[in-house]
């Protein structure tokens, strides 16, 4: 009996000494990337905004917030996101706790509730990507942060300008609470990059900038602030609050007479990390390659054209992009001599090397010995590709490409932002439950995490899974939108929301059920080879 009780006291000193020394990939390096994409950039016309998010303690699930009325008189409670204590056998998140409370809308538009709110029924979208800023920026003052922002915008508004202005009205009466943080904001017509970072420490407010991506232009947001000379004038172009100019000459960031750069202002150290700056250059290298952009600038255009319209394909396979092929794979250096005597990568290299990994191999990059910071990562929860299509009725026009875990061993499905309801799987927070056959999230994160073991060979075999069941979704997704169309145009829309929510949860359902038998797979065909 007392041997029982030694080894139960050993047990929980072991976990929570293994939970103090868990490394949050937050501290790894910044999170989300977000790629936007102009109606005449894009092959169907659709205006496109997207983003990862990339912290492990995000939850993993996303639900229906439906529409809503309320009475005069209420109030909307506002929550902070803090890091939650760590406890033995529970996994790492993050925790809400109350800041205060504002009034509510009279009404409230339906949404995707994805951790980072998403897109709403009348095909507002939204992406997301921190950059930080500067530190004596940020307030505890305020009452808003990244994520409730996302909810009030898509609870209070149907365009990306009137969401813009918006934000400006609720950040000054209500002060903002976080980091520096880039929204890319879309509409079924144009889509935004709003940067805000908050007025100082012990005050309320904030300080932003907005700026339009042209409509034939492809632009990206990846840990860095990108705005940088702003023109007030050309009002369908930029927007900005009413402090942009003063906060920065007061404490001496600028001097009023050189031109003013909001990034240079403001986020200073967004121009000097590789590792932001490397995706810059990888997402505009692989749409516009024609450019020719060094890949180790301290700039890029805020914008480019692209060399072709871009596909919903092409967006996915940007954000599974590891640097394959290019100086910057961190798997470079780990080759072996093949049949031939040739040094090729070895398969058990894999480009999503925790930080441990990479000063095992002594293996430098952009976060330094952090390695490269590749645009898919192995600390991403969910990602998402929205289109916003003019040219369809707003039961149809928004959708999310939705793909759960590291995006590279993953699958994108459709979710309509309009659609009644979601697989429960998808519904479940992976983090909550701990490994789970109930929430979705654990079926492709036990294969992204098992494929990190021997990834040169296993990611074929992954790939030759997901790439017809993608292309297949894709191509379903046209005929069952033809037909939600016809539905509409005769008056039947729920006969027309009931067709897409089934399709939706279909595609989910078939999804997660090939994943837990693609990690069944996997784990049996390569068991001894790791």
């Amino acid at each position: 009996m007392k041997k029982c009780v030694l080894l139960v006291c050993m047990l929980v000193i072991s976990m929570f000494a293994l939970s103090a020394q868990q490394v949050d990939p937050m501290t790894e390096g910044m999170e989300c990337t977000s790629i936007t994409i102009g109606k005449k950039a894009s092959a169907d016309g659709s205006v496109m905004t997207s983003h990862t998010d990339d912290s492990h303690r995000s939850r993993t699930n996303i639900m229906v917030q439906p529409a809503a009325d309320h009475s005069a008189g209420e109030r909307q409670t506002l929550y902070k996101r803090v890091w939650a204590p760590n406890e033995p056998g529970k996994m790492a998140r993050y925790a809400d706790i109350p800041v205060g409370d504002i009034p509510q809308a009279a009404h409230t538009y339906q949404f995707l509730n994805t951790a980072y709110p998403c897109a709403n029924e009348h095909q507002l979208a939204i992406g997301e990507s921190t950059f930080g800023g500067r530190a004596e920026l940020k307030s505890d003052s305020g009452l808003i942060d990244c994520q409730r922002l996302c909810m009030l915008l898509l609870q209070r508004c149907t365009t990306a300008r009137e969401a813009i202005r918006t934000a400006g009205v609720l950040l000054k009466e209500y002060g903002w609470i976080d980091a520096g943080e880039c929204l890319t904001i879309a509409d079924k017509n144009e889509v935004w990059h709003l940067e805000i970072l908050g007025p100082g420490k012990g005050k309320r407010g904030a300080v932003w900038a907005a700026q339009r991506v042209p409509d034939d232009h492809v632009a990206v947001n990846a840990n860095a602030s990108t705005i940088r000379e702003i023109n007030l004038k050309d009002k369908d172009y930029f927007m900005a609050s009413d402090n942009v100019y003063s906060l920065a000459k007061e404490n001496g960031w600028w001097d009023g007479k050189e031109t003013f750069r909001f990034a240079y202002a403001y986020a200073p150290q967004s121009r000097t990390m590789i590792a932001c700056r490397r995706r810059e250059w990888r997402v505009f290298d692989l749409l516009a390659p024609s450019l020719h952009l060094d890949p180790n600038a301290e700039n890029y255009p805020f914008s480019v054209k692209p060399d072709t319209l871009v596909t919903i394909e092409k967006m996915m396979s940007v954000f599974k992009d590891y640097y394959e092929g290019t100086p910057y794979d961190m798997r470079k250096t780990l080759t072996v001599a093949d049949k031939e005597g040739k040094q090729v990568i070895s398969p058990m290299a894999n480009p999503f090397m925790k930080s441990d990994e990479l000063k095992l191999h002594k293996i430098n990059g952009g976060w330094n010995e952090l390695g490269e910071r590749n645009i898919a990562v192995h600390f991403t929860v969910y990602g998402t590709i929205i289109q916003c299509r003019a040219d369809m009725p707003d039961e149809v026009g928004a959708l999310c490409w939705f793909a759960l875990d590291n995006v590279a061993s993953s699958i994108y499905v459709p979710i309509y932002a309009n659609v009644t309801d979601l697989p429960s799987t998808y519904k479940t927070d992976g983090r909550e439950t701990g490994f789970s056959k109930e929430a979705a999230w654990w079926a492709f994160n036990r294969v992204g995490t098992i494929a990190c073991q021997r990834w040169g060979d296993m990611h074929v075999v992954i790939d030759q899974t997901w790439a017809p069941l993608e292309k297949e979704f894709i191509k379903e997704h046209y005929v069952v939108e033809n037909e939600a169309v016809r539905l509409l145009r005769e008056g039947k829309r729920t006969e027309a929301l009931r067709l897409l929510t089934n399709f939706t949860n279909d595609c989910g359902n078939t999804a997660v059920e090939s994943a837990w038998k693609l990690g069944d797979y996997i784990w049996t065909t390569f068991d001894g080879m790791w």
